[in-house]
């Protein structure tokens, strides 16, 4: 099943439905602030092991990582310092996962490498649905074979073709508007640094004869990555 959100005004029913597949053991595919992953209820250890079979994952050797909605009650899934707590509240919510000693409430499958990877991402949709859960989220990226076209696991009409069998699911949270390249610019070169981001088209062609390429961000940062875009993206007949 697909399903149209947006970053705010979703239709309650449709939030309702996911949130109630989830209670169910159910599997959903979703955005993040990264790319489209696919999780389930933290706190059911099936619906997790299905997922650690989809992705060919040992939970005995790989770290497992969680959505939270916020900080709130993070102890009550890891185990956090005040250092780490004051690190976490100022990079979250944004595209990072801390790896931290497992808590007393996640089941038994997290207790396998006493370690949890913690993410609240600077995404609307997922956190709503978080919130609305009440309880964390398993999540992982979803698996990309060799050679196979990105766009399996960008594209929400594509994801569906792909992995309709294996989600209950999909959530279409549409392309990133373009103030969220703005927002995520200023935040990052307020840390010194400088950031790039960049929309990608051109599906099965663009892979063989180079994709349309948008970037946006830090006007510094275009030197630096310019001739490495212009040699990957595509090409009109004189080669400009």
């Amino acid at each position: 099943m697909l399903i149209k959100l947006y970053e705010k005004n979703n239709n309650p029913k449709d939030l309702d439905r996911i949130v109630q597949t989830l209670e169910e053991g159910g599997i959903i595919i979703y955005p993040t602030d990264t790319m489209y992953a696919i999780g389930c209820h933290a706190l059911k250890e099936r619906p997790i092991e299905r997922i650690c079979r989809l992705k060919g994952i040992d939970p005995r050797k790989h770290n497992l990582s969680i959505i939270c909605y916020d900080l709130s009650n993070i102890s009550e899934y890891a185990k956090v310092d005040n250092n780490t707590f004051k690190l976490m509240k100022r990079n979250l919510p944004g595209a990072f996962t801390f790896i931290l000693n497992t808590g007393s409430r996640l089941p038994k499958i997290f207790k396998n490498r006493k370690e949890v990877g913690i993410r609240i991402p600077d995404h609307a949709v997922i956190r709503e649905i978080c919130q609305l859960l009440d309880a964390p989220i398993l999540t992982t990226t979803l698996p990309l074979e060799d050679g196979e076209d990105i766009e399996y696991i960008t594209t929400p009409e594509l994801i569906a073709e792909k992995f309709g069998n294996e989600a209950d699911i999909i959530i279409d949270g549409g392309n990133s508007h373009f103030p969220d390249t703005a927002r995520r610019t200023a935040y990052v070169e307020s840390k010194g640094l400088l950031y790039i981001g960049t929309g990608v088209s051109g599906g099965e062609e663009g892979a063989l004869k180079g994709p349309s390429m948008m970037p946006g961000g830090s006007p510094a940062a275009w030197e630096s990555v310019k001739p490495i875009f212009q040699a990957i993206c595509a090409k009109v007949e004189d080669g400009s």
